[in-house]
């Protein structure tokens, strides 16, 4: 997915900087950069964080930084943050952002006789072009809104300029940017768990397609934001920092209600509730206080010598990786009829090896309780799930076994509680070798979120689309 933080200051904004950025490593795994600039110019530094953590990486780097505003940004795409020059002046630009119509966009600037400078893992790299797009335009926030228009997915971006940074919120807000503050110094996040330990207080939460100018002694807005608003659901229930807040609504929080209201449509009988490690955990407790039922960790988690940074490509590594950092507790697991919540099941192939684990290591029955609906449709906005065919979704190979096609019937198979529904969760029960599977109601996640459902992007789950 990605993050972006920025910061203008009175004085040298580097530290704040360099944690801030640091503070949103679970966003992504693959590169990170920072950028500063000064009455000398622009310094910048890009490294991989395949083999090691954002800070190792750049605590080198830090004593050549100097200046009261900088960008930084964590990727799991294109090498950020791309300096350009314009007619608007030299900017530098970092951007969560994916762009699927950028062939079209692409094609259309070589008509231009334009050229791109940088590639991006899978050729033009989505910053620079988004930066192209900008500087077609008279100002920034026009060209911002200019591209952000022009752009079919999501972008959200940070754009570093003599003038301060001009902080933008996707068009229908799919990502968010929020602004902090404290004494002498404004911060753009895309979470706020950045803040607290920094020192700032949350001033603002952009809207839709809203811009804002940051300079060292306030925030201008440039442009309003929309009403319509298709925030991503998965912020909540898998991407967040349990102790970030978007829409002023707390992660940990929203994990909490999604387990409770799993609890209140269960009866199954259990010793004990656990959570799948990080994500599942929040989801789990708040199983286990609604059903006022012993939480225990039959799973622990082991990330010294094994980074959440370091996540190969290669699929079948990833699951290796993701498996090597999960140790069982045979001693708990033993004779234990055991519920795992889990964040949602996406493939269900590392998930399948783990309750092989569990059965191994002696346990009676193992059920598991996801905290969203049965994923049947890859995401079109965000970079989750993008590198997997619709087959490769666990939702998805069920209904090819049930239907013969893995695209009939998509709606009854997203409602609850259908015929074909049950059907679809049963037979990926089955697959998984689990004693029972229930997956969480959109409904149910709706309001445990809290926002209307016209406001939340709910397409991994029923297939609905704003563009």
């Amino acid at each position: 997915m990605g993050g972006i933080f920025g910061k203008v200051s009175k004085d040298d904004c580097v530290s704040d900087l360099f944690y801030g950025t640091d503070y949103l490593s679970h966003l992504g795994t693959r590169r990170g950069g920072l950028a500063v600039l000064n009455s000398d110019g622009f310094t910048r530094s890009i490294h991989s964080l395949e083999s090691s953590y954002f800070r190792t990486k750049f605590e080198p780097d830090l004593p050549m930084f100097h200046g009261n505003k900088g960008i930084g940004v964590i990727s799991d795409n294109e090498d950020q943050p791309i300096l350009i020059s314009s007619h608007l002046g030299t900017f530098g630009i970092v951007t969560v952002s994916k762009i699927n119509n950028i062939a079209e966009l692409s094609e259309e600037a070589f008509k231009k006789n334009k050229h791109f400078g940088e590639t991006g893992t899978v050729g033009i790299n989505p910053s620079e072009l988004v930066a192209m797009l900008i500087s077609e335009q008279g100002s920034f926030e026009e060209g911002i809104a200019y591209a952000q228009e022009a752009i079919k997915g999501s972008c959200s971006m940070l754009l570093l300029t003599k003038e301060g940074i001009f902080a933008a919120r996707d068009k229908l807000g799919r990502t968010p940017i929020i602004i902090g503050k404290k004494d002498g110094a404004y911060a753009a996040s895309s979470e706020t768990c950045a803040f607290p330990n920094l020192g700032y207080e949350i001033d603002k939460y952009l809207g839709p397609g809203e811009i804002i100018l940051i300079k060292e002694d306030g925030c201008e807005q440039k442009k309003k934001p929309g009403e319509a608003m298709q925030v991503c659901s998965f912020l909540w229930v898998y991407y967040g920092y349990p102790a970030s807040s978007y829409e002023g609504i707390n992660v940990e929080e929203v994990r909490y209600r999604c387990g409770n209201a799993l609890a209140k449509n269960d009866d199954v009988d259990i010793d004990f509730v656990s959570g799948i490690p990080d994500s599942g955990i929040g989801h789990a407790l708040g199983y286990a206080n609604e059903k006022r039922i012993k939480y225990r960790r039959p799973f622990v988690k082991y990330t010294p010598t094994w980074p959440r940074s370091f996540m190969p490509q290669n699929q079948e590594v990833r699951d290796l990786v993701a498996s090597m950092k999960l140790i069982p507790v045979k001693e708990l697991i033993k004779d234990q009829k055991i519920l795992f919540c889990e964040d949602s099941i996406v493939r269900g192939t590392q998930l399948q090896d783990n309750i092989q684990i569990l059965f191994d290591c002696g346990a009676k029955e193992v059920h598991m309780r996801p905290a969203c609906p049965t994923l049947i449709h890859p995401c079109e906005f965000l970079n989750f799930s993008t590198s997997r065919s619709t087959l490769d979704l666990a939702g998805r190979k069920a209904i090819l076994e049930l239907e013969g096609k893995e695209d009939a019937h998509l709606d009854e198979y997203a409602t609850a509680g259908t015929e074909r529904n049950l059907a679809m969760i049963d037979n990926i029960r089955k697959r998984l070798k689990l004693t029972s599977l229930k997956f969480q109601p959109m409904d149910a996640l709706v309001q445990a979120i809290g926002l209307p459902k016209e406001k939340l992007c709910t397409h991994c789950w029923d297939g609905s689309s704003y563009f």
